[in-house]
């Protein structure tokens, strides 16, 4: 018998009981590199220049620790495991990569291994790893652990309709606790501000990068495809994540 605290034997008997429903996942995993206990990037006193041209960007100036970050995703192409991209995010140092799509246990398996290699692989470049949701307090994004939950089959528009129903009254009922499962130090990060949604309020609108759940465009035009919950913090636990999704629109 699994011990309480497995999340991942919980998760495997849930993804069993709704397997016909194929519900497929992808995460967005953000973090920030440290070295000397600043962010990768930051000068030694005070701070770089405002957030806005890091993002996706380029240059020995803008970009730092893409030497480590590439190293990375062919280690994780050589371990076979299903990372989709990479990207610089929004703050000097801070990082992102992308996981599935794949069932609930594979990317949740694939993430945690994913990670582990991504710190593992920082001891050779002299470089730590952090998850925090919020690295810098302040005027600097936070880093989260945003998931896209997909579902297999043409979705009816009423049907989409029920699922986001279903998302805002389960949330309604329990939203700080949910909160928890997707990382600690969640309200450092669910501001309301630096396209967060406040960890007060659930709200979903389409193309909005600041609601809970943010429904594409591509969504919404073809009555189909996926959602996003972009509220998970960068050290949520996976299993736990995906398992409250599931048990939310699926059940």
């Amino acid at each position: 018998m699994a011990h309480p605290s497995n999340t991942r034997a919980r998760l495997r008997t849930l993804a069993e009981t709704y397997k016909d429903l194929e519900p497929w996942f992808g995460i967005e995993q953000e973090y920030t590199l440290f070295k000397n206990e600043r962010p990768l990037g930051f000068p030694k006193d005070g701070f770089p220049a405002p957030q806005g041209p890091y993002y996706c960007g380029v240059g020995a100036e803008k970009i730092f620790g893409r030497g480590l970050i590439e190293d990375h995703m062919g280690v994780c192409i050589r371990a076979g495991l299903q990372i989709c991209g990479i990207n610089a995010e929004v703050m000097p140092g801070q990082w992102e990569f992308q996981i599935g799509p794949l069932g609930s246990l594979a990317v949740s398996d694939h993430m945690m291994v994913a990670r582990w290699l991504l710190e593992r692989l920082g001891e050779n470049y002299g470089i730590a790893v952090s998850f925090s949701p919020k690295p810098v307090l302040g005027d600097w994004n936070g880093a989260g652990g945003s998931r896209k939950f997909f579902h297999q089959g043409h979705a009816s528009a009423g049907r989409n309709r029920s699922r986001q129903r279903s998302l805002r009254e389960t949330e309604i009922e329990a939203y700080r606790a949910y909160c928890r499962l997707r990382g600690r130090e969640m309200d450092t990060r669910l501001t309301g501000k630096h396209e967060t949604a406040n960890i007060n309020e659930f709200r979903y609108g389409v193309s909005d990068r600041g609601a809970s759940i943010r429904i594409p465009m591509s969504t919404a035009n073809n009555k189909s495809g996926y959602l996003e919950d972009r509220r998970p913090a960068a050290n949520m636990d996976p299993y736990q994540v995906t398992a409250r999704l599931i048990e939310t629109v699926a059940g």
